[in-house]
């Protein structure tokens, strides 16, 4: 999987139904680990509440996790996982807190107002896209600066703020396998002086 999209930060989004007050809180994260302890931190908040159910999708090892939390199997832990998954986002967690109104809603009110009070959650969250990536580094002088900043542009890459000095020193960053036509054509504008440093692909946000 060279691209794939999660969630950035935090974001909370809140729903009453029949008196039950649903608290949805999405966020990012990567590992067991961290997905892990930002459940611990909503039930610690929230542990007078009637339910912390969760779901959590990781792209290491494709694993996925949920909880029903005391409520009927598969009326909210799974909900929320289908939530994630239709909105095609893998690495994130959702916990949706309930507090109970007084009100029975039966299978089908529960699985609605998780699946609702999920969705909203990742709704209000911010979704990037991260691709696998390089890094590129390289100096060249200012005659070929604007130059190479085009051919840069032209194949996609984020550029950092330059270096200046008795050379311009310029790092891209760039999906991988874009650096494969670039590297000749900065070959050729700098007539062979110049090889960049190519980093090891990494993923990020691009």
């Amino acid at each position: 999987m060279d691209v794939y999209r999660t969630i950035s930060g935090r974001a909370i989004a809140e729903l009453e139904e029949k008196r039950s007050r649903f608290i949805g809180h999405a966020a990012f994260a990567d590992t067991e680990e961290a997905a892990l302890a930002l459940l611990a931190e909503v039930r610690a908040v929230h542990r007078t509440a009637s339910h912390n159910v969760y779901a959590y999708c990781l792209r290491e090892g494709a694993r996925q996790r949920y909880s029903d939390d005391g409520e009927p199997a598969k009326t909210a832990g799974l909900p929320v996982l289908e939530a994630i998954t239709h909105a095609g986002l893998t690495d994130c967690i959702v916990v949706v807190t309930r507090y109970f109104g007084g009100t029975l809603l039966g299978t089908g009110g529960l699985v609605r107002a998780y699946t609702a009070a999920a969705s909203a959650a990742l709704a209000a969250a911010k979704t990037v896209t991260v691709r696998r990536c390089v890094r590129l580094r390289f100096s060249v002088g200012y005659a070929l600066y604007e130059p190479a900043c085009a051919l840069l542009a032209a194949a996609g890459a984020q550029t950092e703020p330059p270096v200046y000095a008795d050379v311009v020193t310029l790092t891209a960053t760039l999906p991988a396998g874009a650096e494969q036509p670039l590297l000749p054509k900065l070959a050729e504008l700098t007539r062979g002086a110049v090889r960049p440093e190519v980093s090891e692909p990494f993923f990020a946000p691009l």
